[in-house]
């Protein structure tokens, strides 16, 4: 098959759907690669390194759409790319189905197969074709660039012989893959990152990556993010009354703020309220993510930056990605590979479009002069369904069930206390006086010798180090014991042994002390 990769026509738009690597990748398929002149050229691929790479360089898109069976892009079909689509053909893009009615009946009616890049269902295996989590990821990291080139000031605290300077307090609203990104390049810069999401189950992902979760006193059932694909469900008028209440509170304190808030298929929701930009200082900036989508700030207007009356800075950018474009170009077109890869199962160049398949289903909009959006719910969840938790055990069986192991555990220290009485009378009547002497040295060696290691604070005692430091102090105990004996063998033996097992337990403690010392934030 031909699989052509279109310029984008969107304003400002830099990606490209195919890059040399891919290409190859997909050539190995069995595919043969053709690309419009100049679509690689804003993100970095010149027509040469297409050329190098075995592609055909086509000049212009209707001789594309002409020649490919299968057309890629970035972007949504313009309506005037949608002419030019014929019967049979394949587009794979972001399409966004639930907002482009009129563009899914006029594919239906040319008999052309659509696949949407935005429509690949969450889960494990659909992961390597996720472009939309691709994409967020880049805005993310984006974002908190952009935030940084309007703020005038460190993200990271500062104490200088000039002064002190105080960290940037980042809030970052919404903890999906863009906000996770977000979260995490906002830590490495050194800001105080906070984060809020309305399923509280990410609250731990938020706090491995070194934010604070904005905890909501809030009594609201769990949100199941699984069963919108990953994304977080609408709230109740009471819950978002609650999180407008908090973030009002935080306002005045927060210097970024980085909304990434998206419902799919309906407006973004408005979390960050007019006054609340009134109550932040001036000098600080909000980037909203969510601006194509009607933006999660009230005062955001798409594609553009603007400078409230309070000296607040709020952008509104719609291409973070392609402002990395050629970044961004080659995970898209990664992804882009990873779906022709399962629509050509036999690798010999033929498209099988598998409407069994979970993926390809799901991503399929349009199939055989029909709408098939939008498509049945995958039938491997996202997210795996809980294992059922064991009925809860009342007080009283909880109780009895602790004086069970209390009586276990008292017969079985009398079992032993029994069984070192019977052998401490058969050695005391067999073995001689002198071996009896050896025994008690090394009885007292081990027993004061474990208590007193035992007795060192337990975050001094890794695994490794807490077993030899305990060898070492029986070691220790022993020849001081044996050190005052009329041998001078023994006695040098002892001094060498207590010189060699000090170093052991000082030296462990040290090296403990100092691995603990590389987890301590300073």
């Amino acid at each position: 098959m031909k699989i052509g990769a279109l310029k984008e026509t969107y304003q400002g738009e830099a990606r490209v759907a195919m890059t040399p690597d891919s290409a190859a990748q997909l050539q190995k398929l069995g595919h043969e690669c053709l690309i419009e002149s100049g679509a690689g050229v804003a993100a970095g691929f010149a027509d040469d390194l297409y050329k190098s790479a075995g592609v055909t360089v086509v000049d212009g898109a209707k001789s594309l759409w002409d020649a490919a069976d299968v057309v890629i892009k970035v972007r949504e079909p313009s309506k005037a790319e949608a002419a030019m689509v014929r019967s049979s053909q394949t587009l794979i893009s972001f399409f966004w189905p639930a907002q482009n009615e009129e563009m899914l009946n006029l594919f239906k009616d040319k008999g052309a197969t659509a696949v949407a890049m935005d429509m690949v269902p969450r889960i494990s295996r659909a992961q390597k074709m996720d472009a939309l989590s691709s994409m967020a990821n880049i805005a993310g990291y984006r974002a908190v660039i952009e935030a940084g080139n309007n703020f005038g000031r460190f993200f990271t605290g500062q104490i200088t012989a000039a002064g002190k300077v105080p960290p940037a307090k980042v809030l970052i609203v919404g903890a999906g893959v863009a906000g996770l990104a977000a979260i995490g390049t906002a830590t490495s810069l050194g800001a105080v990152t906070y984060a809020f999401d309305v399923r509280p189950e990410v609250a731990e992902q938020i706090e491995s990556m070194g934010a604070e979760f904005v905890f909501l006193e809030f009594e609201e059932a769990a949100q199941d993010g699984a069963a919108t694909g990953g994304y977080a469900a609408p709230s109740s008028p009471e819950f978002r009354e609650k999180q407008l209440e908090k973030f009002r509170e935080m306002a005045p304190e927060i210097d970024i703020v980085i909304t990434t808030a998206l419902i799919p298929g309906r407006p973004a929701p408005k979390l960050w309220t007019e006054d609340m930009v009134r109550l932040m200082k001036p000098g600080s900036v909000i980037v909203d993510l969510a601006a194509e989508k009607g933006g999660n700030c009230d005062l955001t207007v798409m594609d553009q930056k603007i400078v409230t009356d309070n000296g607040v800075t709020i952008v509104g950018y719609t291409d973070f990605p392609s402002r990395m474009a050629a970044q961004a170009s080659t995970l898209y077109s990664t992804n882009i590979r990873h779906m022709l890869t399962d629509l050509t199962p036999n690798k010999d160049g033929e498209i099988f479009h598998n409407m069994e398949d979970d993926v390809i289903r799901g991503a399929t909009v349009t199939h055989n002069s029909e709408i098939t959006f939008p498509p049945p719910p995958p039938r491997v969840k996202a997210i795996a369904a809980a294992k059922p938790k064991a009925p809860e055990k009342s007080a009283g069986e909880k109780a009895a069930e602790a004086a069970a192991a209390m009586k276990k555990a008292g017969r079985n220290q009398i079992a032993m206390l029994v069984i070192g009485g019977v052998l401490m009378l058969l050695i005391g009547t067999v073995a001689p006086a002198s071996f009896l002497q050896h025994f008690i040295v090394f009885a007292l060696a081990c027993f004061v010798g474990f208590h007193v290691i035992w007795g060192v604070a337990h975050s001094l005692h890794t695994p490794l180090m807490a077993v030899t430091n305990a060898v070492s102090s029986i070691i220790i105990l022993g020849a001081l014991l044996q050190i005052g004996s009329s041998s001078i063998i023994v006695t040098l033996l002892s001094a060498i042994a207590i010189l060699i097992a000090s170093i052991n337990i000082v030296g462990g403690f040290m090296v403990t002390r100092r691995m603990l010392a590389m987890f301590q934030k300073s």
